[in-house]
């Protein structure tokens, strides 16, 4: 995905600099172009950007006080000619300090720090399920998978178009999954709680499948539904 940005500089020559690299730059998206720090500051406050390369020196209101204004101010690229504005900028959290005239080398070094810092804070740790089946050890996804069905001394893993026959016992999932994203529901059944489309009566809903809900369970299932 790209990565929304704006300009914030009153000089000209600097914007076109920056337009020009952005243009450059796949990941990124310019969205706005301004060259004042009142008019970014309104934008900011109604728009959703995760970066900007912002000027330090300008009139009326810095660029320094502009990100103190903000209550959620996304990732920040300070780009100026005054080398003393630096610590001011690092004390802000700021991604990177750009002295002015930079080159195309040193702005991306600056944008894979943004990439990286957007891909920690946005991207979830993946939680995979190692499990033996056709005489393989499959590496699976669980967000991938919608429900467990016991099958005697086999176990069905159902996907949305798959399923897996793995040896294994329920007990033996039952304490391995997750519980903030797997629910026992019968003593056949765990489902991912996040799969579920509803709950009616002594059964839900997953898919195109209804899958029984035992009466000791409901609550339960009820109470992690409602607190998901």
């Amino acid at each position: 995905m790209k990565i929304p940005c704006i300009i914030v500089d009153d000089e000209p020559l600097s914007q076109d600099v920056l337009l020009t690299y952005i243009a450059d730059t796949p990941q990124l998206e310019i969205k706005a172009v301004m060259d004042n720090a009142i008019h970014a500051m309104n934008y900011l406050n109604q728009n959703q950007i995760d970066l900007v390369f912002l000027d330090i020196n300008m009139p009326k209101l810095s660029g320094i006080n502009l990100v103190k204004s903000l209550v959620n101010p996304p990732l920040i690229i300070f780009t100026t000619a005054y080398p003393q504005f630096a610590i001011d900028g690092f004390e802000l959290d700021a991604i990177d300090y750009l002295l002015k005239p930079f080159s195309f080398e040193r702005f991306l070094k600056s944008v894979n720090k943004v990439s990286e810092k957007l891909s920690k804070t946005e991207m979830p740790e993946q939680k995979y399920l190692v499990i033996k089946a056709d005489k393989k050890l499959h590496r699976i996804r669980q967000d991938e998978i919608l429900y467990f069905e016991s099958a005697g001394d086999y176990v069905k893993i159902f996907f949305k178009d798959q399923i897996i026959m793995a040896h294994e016992t329920m007990k033996n999932l039952e304490q391995t999954l997750p519980p903030e994203m797997f629910f026992r529901t019968h003593r056949s059944y765990i489902v991912a709680l996040d799969k579920i489309t509803f709950i009616e009566g002594n059964q839900l809903k997953i898919a195109d499948v209804m899958v029984p809900v035992s009466l000791d369970k409901k609550e339960e299932l009820l109470v992690m539904i409602k607190e998901g």
